[in-house]
């Protein structure tokens, strides 16, 4: 007897996949059914993890959201796609939109301290 495997499926072994392809793969039970409706509170967008990841993010200077997100996460949650989204997602926020805020805050600073050089000789 040939230890390797053939080369090819018999035409019942394929329609036999096919059939159980068609087969549903999730949970039956009841009880099966409604702990994987938790799922979602332990690891999604609704878990603790995920929300103190965007509060900590929120508190966080834009040059360092990678180094605040290290901190926050280990490796493996770095890695899930979820968290991996809501990181870059802050990075492109923070490097995007507030160098055009600090921009604009910190040209009315300096027009308003124009305005003031020039009230002052004006007196």
């Amino acid at each position: 007897m040939s230890l390797s495997k053939p080369l090819k499926m018999s035409p019942a072994r394929i329609e036999a996949n096919r059939r159980n392809a068609q087969k549903p793969t999730g949970p039956r039970t009841p009880r099966g059914k409604a702990q994987v409706r938790m799922n979602a509170l332990r690891q999604g967008s609704r878990s603790p993890l995920y929300h103190n990841l965007i509060r900590t993010l929120l508190c966080a200077p834009p040059s360092a959201v990678d180094r605040t997100a290290g901190a926050v996460l280990t490796p493996e949650q770095s890695a899930h796609p979820l968290l991996a989204d809501l990181v870059q997602l802050f990075r492109q926020a923070k490097t995007g939109i507030a160098p055009e805020t600090r921009q604009v805050v910190q040209s009315q600073g300096a027009s308003k301290k124009k305005n003031s050089l020039f009230d002052d000789q004006s007196h």
